[in-house]
C-alpha cells in the first residue's frame, strides 16, 4: 500500500484553511480598518464608483506569505 502520508497533511491543510476562510466570511464586516487602509483606491464619481484595496491586497499577501514560510517547514518533513 503506499504512503498516504502527504495526503493526510493535505487534507488537514485544507480543512484548517476552509474553516479559518469559513470564520473570515462571517466576521470580515466586523474587523476594523478591512478594506479601508491608506493606500487602498477609493473613486466615486456621479454615476462611477471604483474601488481597489491595494494596501489592503498587499498586506493580505505579506500575511499569506509569512504563513505559509513558516508551515513550508512542516509539510517538507
Amino acid at each position: 500500500m503506499a504512503d498516504l502520508h502527504p495526503f493526510g497533511k493535505l487534507f488537514l491543510f485544507l480543512g484548517i484553511f476552509f474553516l479559518l476562510l469559513g470564520v473570515l466570511f462571517l466576521v470580515g464586516g466586523k474587523i476594523p480598518l478591512a478594506g479601508k487602509l491608506p493606500g487602498d483606491i477609493y473613486i466615486k464619481r456621479e454615476n462611477f464608483t471604483f474601488y481597489f484595496p491595494l494596501a489592503s491586497c498587499l498586506l493580505l499577501s505579506l500575511i499569506l506569505s509569512l504563513l505559509m514560510w513558516l508551515l513550508g517547514g512542516w509539510f517538507r518533513k
